[in-house]
């Protein structure tokens, strides 16, 4: 088998398409489901290298990934990467599964508390994993202040979580993280060693950085249980300006989006993100503050909060989209040690 994947590059490289779509169809097929990417028509030791560099590295990451990213990531054919696909799927017996079993399967979804009765009990008992948080706001509402208590506190009951921060405004400050620490009676020096923080200098910097966080998983072995973006959209809005630039602008966020979903669903992560926001002056009455990312933002994110700034220095969390939780009001402080009802 692995003699003819290495005859079908070779005639690949020399002949072209055609023949290495020919060569594919009739190599045998094994009696057995292909395990592993390596037991795919037309995937060598070379192609597999190259499968896995590029993250795909399981037969869940070959069948559901297009033909272009296939193509791009290992240099093979449309019609290799499309039998590929297909193999993979088949080894799956990818379709449809019932309501209980999808019930079942959330019982591994887990809830980090903040502190705030008001917000937990408003997120149906405190932030979720496996799901896209998104909190937008203008400054100074509290946005990086969870998530730096997030940081915190998803170490409370695994001492051995690690959160991935992203920052992209050069607002981590590991003095927070440190007063946080203490406040819960955690130790901050431990605390801090398993906070990985990277900082993301521009747009395509940001997005690998994120495509980088499965490294961290399979290659580190980490225990991922939080990654932050603080914030998602700010490297976007400054580079890409005017209306001309927007559909590029959005297709760049969306891919970002649905990068950190898939890692949100497959590995059980609490993904974070705060967004900036606009003011939009057609608006007379109401709140004109309106959320950076449009539709695309809106749509990928789980859960989506508001923040705004309340009386006498307290915060106001509204919870204004969920899959299952009706929209509701939290009232909050910021302090030293964290989040305490107002």
């Amino acid at each position: 088998m692995k003699k003819n994947q290495v005859v079908m590059e070779d005639i690949e490289l020399e002949n072209g398409e055609d023949i290495e779509k020919d060569v594919v169809e009739m190599m045998p097929t094994k009696g057995k489901k292909p395990s592993t990417i390596t037991d795919l028509p037309g995937v060598g030791a070379a192609t597999a290298e190259k499968l896995a560099a590029a993250g795909f590295d399981n037969l869940m990451s070959i069948a559901v990934s297009s033909l272009g990213q296939l193509v791009e990531a290992s240099g093979v054919s449309e019609a290799v990467a499309r039998k590929m696909i297909q193999t993979a799927r088949d080894a799956l017996d990818m379709g449809f599964e019932s309501g209980e079993e999808v019930l079942k399967r959330r019982e591994r979804v887990q809830k980090i508390k903040t502190g705030s009765k008001a917000i937990d009990a408003m997120l149906g008992g405190g932030f979720e994993t496996g799901a896209i948080t998104e909190c937008f706001g203008e400054f100074g509402s509290g946005k990086t202040q969870i998530g730096h208590l997030l940081a915190t506190r998803a170490q409370l009951d695994d001492p051995e979580a690690i959160v991935v921060y992203i920052d992209t405004e050069n607002t981590f400050r590991p003095e927070r993280i440190r007063e946080l620490a203490e406040g819960v009676k955690l130790d901050p020096e431990k605390v801090l060693r398993n906070i990985q923080v990277a900082k993301a200098y521009n747009s395509d910097h940001q997005m690998l950085l994120a495509e980088k966080i499965e490294e961290l998983i399979k290659k580190q072995n980490m225990k991922v249980r939080v990654i932050i973006v603080d914030s998602l959209t700010a490297h976007f809005r400054a580079e890409f300006i005017g209306r001309g630039t927007l559909a590029d602008r959005q297709q760049k966020i969306n891919k970002h989006m649905h990068s950190l979903m898939k890692l949100a669903d497959t590995y059980n992560i609490l993904v974070y993100v705060t967004n900036q926001v606009m003011a939009k002056p057609d608006m007379f009455f109401g709140d004109p503050t309106q959320a950076i990312g449009g539709h695309i933002v809106a749509h990928a994110s789980t859960f989506r909060i508001y923040l705004r700034k309340g009386k006498k220095g307290s915060r106001v969390a509204k919870l204004i989209d969920s899959p299952n939780l009706p929209e509701s009001e939290a009232c909050f402080m910021v302090t030293k040690e964290g989040l305490i009802d107002f």
